[in-house]
């Protein structure tokens, strides 16, 4: 059953047209036929994410949003620290992962994780702020994913932290610590992505940096089911918004 899922899943990714005339509709077009095998396929394609969260502290009494959360698998990883926190929000525009992420918090007895439909560019939890805010592999997919990150900074508490992982690729030119990807890397990834409305981008990184105290940053490479010998890379970002207004910011936007 796995191999023949995973065709399933293949179809989607590569051969299915994906259609719609916003972002929403084309989100549900890609994920419709694909939401019940989503989790297993992507959890051998998105590595990081584990790691992301075991570097994250809930605080008790918290508010967590993951910004495109799709089917809720990234509650699990948070599963010990989920009763403790306030509120936590599961944030996507696709109704058939949502649909799943309802499903999961049901069978979980969650009564403080809501899965809300909403866009991650204008998302405000009810309580106001948040103490942490985390995109798992779905800054790629957000068409103005700088309004993402610029909203997650708005709705930040001082001193609240993002985590991010997620594909991405290397300026020509990187900045100081950063590494630099082949010619190869730069150009294949994202013209292979862009089939499925995947973005990976170059000024994700600098753009974390510029506006969060960065706390960790880790460059990775990663295997993709079905496709031998190359590799894919990603990054795990957690960073921290500036306690006072003007505080300088990191200095990796060259």
């Amino acid at each position: 059953m796995g191999f023949f899922s995973d065709l399933k899943v293949l179809f989607h990714l590569t051969m299915k047209p994906i259609r719609g005339k916003d972002h929403a509709s084309r989100l549900e077009s890609f994920y419709a036929g694909q939401a019940e095998h989503y989790d297993d396929f992507r959890k051998r394609l998105l590595k990081g994410r584990q790691e992301l969260w075991e570097s994250l502290d809930f605080p008790a009494d918290g508010v967590w949003v993951d910004m495109g959360g799709g089917t809720g698998s990234n509650l699990e990883y948070a599963a010990e620290s989920i009763p403790q926190l306030k509120k936590a929000y599961v944030v996507d525009l696709s109704t058939s992962l949502l649909e799943c992420a309802r499903q999961r918090i049901d069978e979980r007895g969650w009564t403080n994780v809501e899965a809300v439909e909403a866009d991650a560019t204008t998302f405000r939890p009810a309580e106001g702020q948040a103490d942490i805010v985390t995109f798992s592999y779905s800054l790629t997919m957000i068409p103005d994913w700088f309004a993402a990150i610029e909203n997650a900074l708005a709705m930040l508490k001082p001193g609240g932290v993002i985590g991010v992982v997620d594909f991405y690729v290397s300026r020509k030119y990187p900045g100081d610590g950063l590494q630099r990807h082949s010619w190869f890397t730069r150009s294949f990834w994202p013209v292979w992505f862009a089939n499925d409305n995947v973005f990976p981008s170059r000024d994700h990184a600098p753009f974390l940096h510029r506006h969060f105290e960065p706390i960790a940053f880790v460059e990775q490479l990663a295997k993709v089911p079905y496709i031998p010998f190359i590799r894919t890379p990603y990054y795990r970002f957690i960073g921290r918004k500036p306690r006072q207004a003007g505080q300088a910011l990191g200095e990796n936007d060259e």
